[in-house]
């Protein structure tokens, strides 16, 4: 070949190699080979969950991608130590650029700096969601020195949910949900259908050992658990006392049954659909798992009073969405997470039947479709006064655990309750006063 056909050679080549890498990559193709956009931003996202909420979270996660085309986001279930998990993989660079965080680790996050400050996505006028479009007794850990680093999903307000037919069997012809409407669900009421429960030989009420219940029947009794400086006073405050008698008194008399006592391999929730427990303590999560079992008969009740009002404030178990402070694409990330704990974003993960209450105002008729239970109102009520896990504990590594696990040892061990409770108030307060000093 000549050297002129050779340079004429070349130059076709590289017309059509250059011709190749416009209809390869030209313009941006996205992935799924759209021509004239741009590449998609990938997001990942992860939770806990049981195999139902893991696959509407899924199918979420599906319809977030339909409506963003220049969005993949990604969801990543954490089973099992979540926590753990969460915490190494924001030590290795390699968490999700949003997931959700319990009560004790939003608070470790905020301490280490691992997550973002939403407040100024959130004030920005094009966001989705703004502050006052939620609950203000549901921040709880997730505000501090008035910034917001987490968003409540949804929320789950401590009812009392009772088998109609244990009571009725029993010889109760009063039920709990009508005797609240009339204001006379009392903490008398409450005992009297406990004592014909246990005649009949069934359980009357199965105690968890958990916060949201210890701190339920103080504050039906217009007690504190903690002082407004975030010290624990149970044992000092005469209500919260009253409270833990009324407790114990009745666990002596099996009107009340610890959990931790109960058959092996027996929950309160299993006994409760095979009619062996008149009351159960939960939030909505109950609901589905109920609703499938045909024959039971329940409903609920808020918690029964003892300070002559109809209704007192009780606890709401919640958690939160948050966004790793090291996330690279933030804005995706806030759109995806701006939308998921949106009035529609929570209407879509809990409508038909679904195991929460919305955290957000607008979308109340999810939790009222169906009639499911008959008194789905008071999961209503009990948000519109309750209250999410303080601050003042939550934000003490291990002190929740620490406490439970001294209340387990009064059930357990038929300890003395003044010195018990004296005993938890203690560690406690050493504990918050320890972790204080730790931190100044």
């Amino acid at each position: 070949m000549t050297r002129k056909q050779v340079r004429g050679s070349l130059l076709v080549i590289i017309l059509l190699l250059s011709s190749m890498l416009q209809a390869c990559g030209g313009g941006g193709t996205t992935e799924g080979g759209d021509s004239g956009s741009s590449e998609k931003v990938k997001i990942k996202w992860a939770s806990w969950g049981n195999p139902g909420e893991l696959s509407r979270y899924q199918e979420l996660t599906k319809d977030f991608n339909k409506k963003h085309p220049d969005i993949e986001a990604e969801f990543i279930p954490i089973p099992g130590e979540y926590d753990q998990k969460i915490l190494t993989q924001l030590t290795g660079g390699t968490a999700p650029d949003i997931f959700y965080a319990g009560d004790g680790l939003i608070v470790k996050l905020i301490e280490n700096q691992s997550i973002e400050n939403l407040t100024p996505y959130m004030d920005a006028p094009e966001s989705l969601i703004k502050k006052e479009d939620y609950f203000e007794g549901l921040w709880g850990a997730a505000v501090r020195d008035g910034q917001t680093y987490g968003v409540t999903v949804d929320c789950n307000p401590m009812v009392l949910w009772y088998n109609k037919k244990v009571l009725k069997e029993a010889g109760i012809t009063e039920m709990p949900a009508d005797l609240q409407a009339n204001g006379q669900w009392t903490w008398d009421k409450f005992k009297e259908m406990s004592d014909k429960i246990r005649d009949s030989k069934k359980y009357g009420y199965v105690l968890d050992n958990s916060w949201n219940s210890y701190h339920s029947w103080v504050t039906s009794n217009g007690g504190q658990v903690y002082d407004d400086e975030g010290n624990f006073v149970a044992a000092s405050d005469p209500k919260a006392m009253e409270a833990f008698k009324f407790l114990y008194d009745n666990v002596k008399s099996k009107n009340i049954t610890f959990s931790g006592t109960l058959p092996k391999g027996q929950g309160g929730d299993a006994m409760f659909m095979s009619n062996q427990v008149g009351f159960v303590a939960a939030g909505r999560w109950y609901l589905p798992l109920f609703k499938k079992n045909q024959g039971l008969e329940y409903d609920v009740v808020t918690w029964p009073t003892n300070t002559g009002n109809k209704i007192e404030p009780a606890g709401i178990p919640t958690a939160f969405l948050v966004m790793n402070k090291a996330a690279k694409n933030k804005e995706a990330a806030y759109t995806f997470f701006s939308e998921y704990v949106s009035k529609e974003g929570q209407r879509y993960r809990l409508q038909g039947g679904g195991n929460a209450v919305p955290s957000v105002q607008g979308t109340d008729d999810v939790v009222l479709e169906g009639n499911l239970p008959e008194h789905a109102q008071l999961f209503l009520d009990a948000r519109e006064i309750g209250y999410s896990l303080t601050p003042f504990e939550a934000g003490i590594p291990g002190l929740s655990q620490d406490i439970t696990s001294k209340f387990e040892a009064l059930w357990l061990k038929d300890q003395d309750l003044e010195s018990s409770l004296q005993d938890i108030q203690d560690m406690a307060n050493k504990k918050i006063q320890d972790y204080k000093s730790g931190k100044n």
